[in-house]
């Protein structure tokens, strides 16, 4: 049902706008339609509204933005709460990520920018209200390790109809998939760095599709229940470790909760380790096995369960890891995810008074473990990683296996 549209005179009319412009800018309005019509009226009268109640001069946007950001000395982190993560503040004020209706509202709402200032640039959009997808580079995706996985079909031959054939099965795979055949628009910018390494974003784009897709072939019994997720209930998850076939078990435990546990081996130049995501309302923790070791593992699966119950929401639905990156360090998510996974693994009172953090012997790290209950393995990682010495307890590393095996029906 459209809004009649009328001059605003009070803040109620403004908010009943701002509302039915955020509806707007989701669905498709072709050109010379009511809707594009109703689309360009209320921009108009939006403006004008907040026109008359500032009297500072159009400027973009970002210019707006700016602004405001040198009035209370705000940097590009005091943005995040506003804008979402690090990578999505540089993107908006680069120019290359539009604001959302929601950026709108927290930046007005907060910041007391005029959304006059904010929406100058939204009649620039598409009929469909997103920026126009550009063509997709094909080349720029990694085709034979997508045929090689069952991803694409076979794509023989390197012409102009072996190109466009190659990007039409692209984009089909990637539509399949929670509508990820859009995201190529935003790829102009760097998703996510590992270190001095870039990730290749498309490849890092495949993945989580592929993920997607392994994810619905693999869906958990029940379905997630929000807030279910607290230190006891990870604990719980740990201890599954203690047990031989602790992989098996944890995978169960997190599907009878409505959480979807996916291994997915990472494609080149992803560097990574694993991702939580969110796809139709589930969360899913996705692991590359990049180091297949119970240990790695283990810290790994708890690090995406504290991003799922503290940092994965609307404005954050993909957190991707590369436990080994060092610059990692210091990000606030990063450091509490760490610090979550330690926690419900070897809780610090236990591991304050422990013998093996000194010792570091292979006695006390069974002691230690039992105490806990969790893998030895765990113990002997955490020795490790302290220590930065990768030599020590290696008996107890190799004794624990491989994690492949487990999940053998999701790597076939």
């Amino acid at each position: 049902m459209t809004l009649k549209i009328r001059v605003l005179k009070n803040e109620r009319d403004y908010d009943a706008a701002l509302e039915r412009l955020s509806a707007l800018m989701s669905m498709r309005r072709p050109a010379g339609s009511d809707l594009e019509a109703e689309f360009e009226l209320l921009c108009l009268v939006i403006g004008d509204y907040e026109a008359k109640r500032t009297t500072e001069p159009q400027v973009t946007a970002i210019e707006a933005i700016e602004f405001r950001m040198a009035q209370q000395k705000l940097t590009r982190k005091d943005m995040e709460p506003y804008l979402g993560s690090p990578s999505k503040v540089s993107e908006v004020m680069s120019g290359k990520l539009p604001l959302s209706i929601q950026m709108i509202r927290r930046l007005h709402n907060g910041l007391g920018i005029p959304a006059r200032a904010l929406i100058a640039d939204v009649s620039g959009l598409g009929s469909s209200g997103e920026p126009s997808e550009p063509d997709l580079d094909v080349q720029k995706f990694p085709l034979k390790e997508m045929s090689d996985r069952g991803l694409l079909p076979a794509i023989d031959g390197r012409g102009q109809k072996a190109q466009e054939h190659a990007a039409a099965e692209v984009k089909k795979f990637l539509a399949r998939v929670a509508g990820l055949a859009k995201e190529p628009a935003f790829l102009r910018a760097r998703l996510f760095q590992s270190g001095g390494r870039t990730m290749d974003d498309c490849a890092l784009l495949v993945w989580r599709a592929a993920v997607v897709q392994k994810a619905s072939r693999f869906p958990p019994k029940k379905a997630f229940v929000p807030g279910l997720i607290n230190n006891t209930w990870l604990r719980k998850l740990a201890q599954k470790s203690k047990h031989e076939n602790g992989p098996q078990l944890a995978r169960e435990y997190l599907s009878a909760h409505g959480i979807c546990l996916v291994v997915e081996e990472r494609f080149k130049k992803t560097y990574l380790d694993g991702a939580a995501m969110m796809a139709a309302g589930a969360p899913i923790v996705a692991l590359t096995l990049r180091h297949d070791r119970l240990d790695n593992f283990w810290f790994a699966l708890l690090h995406e369960m504290v991003h799922i119950q503290k940092h994965l929401n609307n404005d954050h639905l993909f957190i991707a890891d590369n436990l080994d990156d060092k610059a990692r360090k210091g990000q606030i998510q990063e450091d509490e995810a760490d610090a979550g996974a330690q926690e419900a693994l070897i809780p610090s009172s236990m591991w304050e008074k422990s013998r093996v953090r000194l010792s570091h012997s292979t006695e006390d790290a069974i002691d230690l473990a039992r105490e806990a209950g969790v893998h030895p393995c765990i113990v002997a990682g955490r020795v490790r990683h302290n220590t930065g010495n990768w030599r020590l307890l290696s008996s107890l590393i190799t004794a624990a296996g491989s994690v492949k095996p487990y999940f053998e029906d999701q790597l076939q």
